[in-house]
């Protein structure tokens, strides 16, 4: 990859308590956008992701990639046109959940996997043994510690 993923971005260090979530990242040479913890307030920010030239992206401070705060009067502005973004990306999740639904293989690959864990859970509840509480009641020893 040619540029910095955002969830990576965590300067500055002393201000910056983590990507929360990273709500638009389209890519190299294109604006991601993030709800971060900022001075421990959840923030909206934006940076420049960067190319091969540029791996950190923008903004960058004495050599540390950074996040750009949104202010709070365009936050939510900035927000909703990231997620309307992101839901329409070729890569998003609901692309791909739609791109797996229209695969009929994928489909019939997927219901076998449900079936075979719904047929593992009655297995692994017969391996269960009960034992008596103190009450008087029957649990799984994994419920009270035995």
């Amino acid at each position: 990859m040619s540029y910095l993923r955002p969830e990576e971005v965590l300067s500055p260090r002393s201000h910056v308590g983590g990507v929360l979530e990273v709500i638009h990242d389209p890519g190299e040479n294109r604006m991601s956008v993030a709800r971060i913890l900022y001075d421990k307030t959840e923030s909206i920010a934006a940076r420049w992701n960067g190319n091969d030239e540029q791996p950190l992206g923008s903004p960058v401070v004495r050599g540390h990639p950074t996040w750009l705060l949104v202010d709070s009067y365009l936050a939510g502005d900035v927000e909703a046109a990231a997620r309307r973004a992101a839901e329409q990306s070729p890569n998003s999740l609901i692309s791909k959940y739609r791109e797996m639904a229209q695969d009929a293989h994928r489909e019939d690959e997927a219901a076998e996997w449900i079936e075979a864990l719904r047929d593992d859970v009655p297995a692994q509840r017969q391996g269960l043994s009960s034992t008596p509480s103190l009450a008087g009641e029957d649990r799984p020893p994994s419920l009270h510690g035995n």
